[in-house]
């Protein structure tokens, strides 16, 4: 695209962003649209599809973000693509899905409708349907795996940690994430990080927070019992630590953010020599800081895992009534205070391969914390999940 239609576009859909109500209007239209064309498709997704329009937002700022980095927005697009085998979509699918798109945008504007946005709108949604159809047929992998819930177990109370076993292998990589469906939501996919490296017997391990308007997180530490069939979808996402840079490494966590970093450190804890470590664990409460004492095992056996807890309180609140736990002789006791400020006082870590893994709140303080002491932004990893 020429910069004068990126800039129309961009402009346009920035209107749609800061309108009342914009993006649920655009994607209503948007799926109005497409169901009309193809009615078979609305049996794919969940009666209840109050997460579109801001998950569909999101894709579409990210493209435009990213159209003079077209690579980075085609690789975005081929792994959505691919996440969205889980539903059934199929790659002839996104050719009438790019047409619904542009009719949505039509539909929208409305009398503001012009030459400028109808070219302009065009040319991306052809990029999207197309970069997205090459997703779909470059994947001839299984969408999903089927598994069985062998372990739940609530460490606070809205926190359970949930073991499965699938009925084959699941091949990702540690540090990733899974879509996930379980019987007492069909179709709700949500994202979960596994909290152990795949393994040859099919195990994997979850730890879920309750979120209290979800739909979802809440059957999962309520609802969920030995023998559920869950289906997990193909893996994400792209947390890893680079043995081959040499450089030592950051890790920040905050609440079940320390899932992927937990499932990296147990396969790194499985080679001979890695970087050096520093891994700082943080919560409200002491209680938040549930697998410190697994941590600290792992740091134990490890010389080169170096954990640091950090709280913002120092004592559990009423409703938690036992007390935190005290670190191992030789190990960092805990840090009161902002876990963004406490990390950010150590300095700018600018020597480091850094990730942050939490909420997104969590993920955004911090990364400020780390760019106003000077952390090189190309450094910090984090995933949108």
């Amino acid at each position: 695209m020429d910069a004068r239609s990126a800039a129309l576009v961009r402009a346009n859909f920035r209107t749609v962003v800061e309108a009342p109500h914009g993006p649920e209007r655009l994607i209503s239209a948007f799926y109005g649209h497409l169901f009309a064309e193809i009615p078979a498709l609305r049996e794919l997704f969940p009666s209840a599809m109050d997460m579109q329009p801001k998950r569909l937002v999101t894709a579409i700022q990210f493209v435009l973000d990213n159209l003079e980095d077209w690579d980075r927005a085609q690789r975005f697009l081929e792994q959505l693509a691919r996440d969205h085998r889980k539903y059934g979509v199929e790659a002839a699918h996104y050719d009438m899905a790019g047409r619904a798109l542009l009719a949505a945008f039509r539909s929208y504007n409305g009398v503001h409708w012009n030459r400028g946005l109808e070219y302009g709108w065009r040319d991306i949604t052809i990029l999207i349907s197309a970069s997205m159809a090459i997703g779909a047929n470059s994947d001839k992998s299984q969408p999903y795996w089927e598994a069985t819930v062998v372990g739940h177990r609530r460490v606070v109370d809205d926190l359970a940690i949930v073991r499965l076993q699938s009925d084959t292998p699941i091949p990702y990589q540690a540090g990733q994430y899974v879509p996930v469906a379980i019987p007492q939501r069909p179709k709700m996919w949500r994202y979960l990080s596994p909290a152990i490296p795949t393994n040859p017997y099919g195990e994997i391990e979850f730890h879920v927070r309750k979120v209290r308007t979800g739909w979802v997180s809440p059957a999962i530490v309520n609802e969920t019992k030995v023998g559920d069939r869950w289906m997990i979808a193909a893996p994400l996402g792209g947390l890893h630590v680079d043995l081959r840079s040499r450089r030592d490494v950051l890790m920040i966590s905050s609440g079940t953010g320390i899932a992927p970093i937990r499932a990296q450190l147990i396969e790194m804890g499985r080679r001979g020599i890695n970087p050096r470590v520093h891994l700082f664990m943080g919560g409200r409460y002491p209680c938040d800081l549930y697998d410190v004492e697994n941590m600290w095992q792992l740091s134990q056996s490890n010389p080169w895992l170096t954990v640091v807890p950090v709280c913002e309180n120092e004592s559990n609140p009423w409703w938690h009534p036992y007390p935190p736990a005290d670190p191992p002789f030789g190990m960092h006791r805990r840090l009161i205070g902002n876990l963004g400020a406490v990390v950010a006082s150590f300095g700018a870590w600018a020597d480091r391969q850094i990730q942050i893994a939490g909420s997104a709140r969590m993920i955004a303080d911090t990364r400020r914390a780390l760019l106003a002491v000077g952390t090189p932004e190309s450094a910090i990893q984090s995933d949108p999940v």
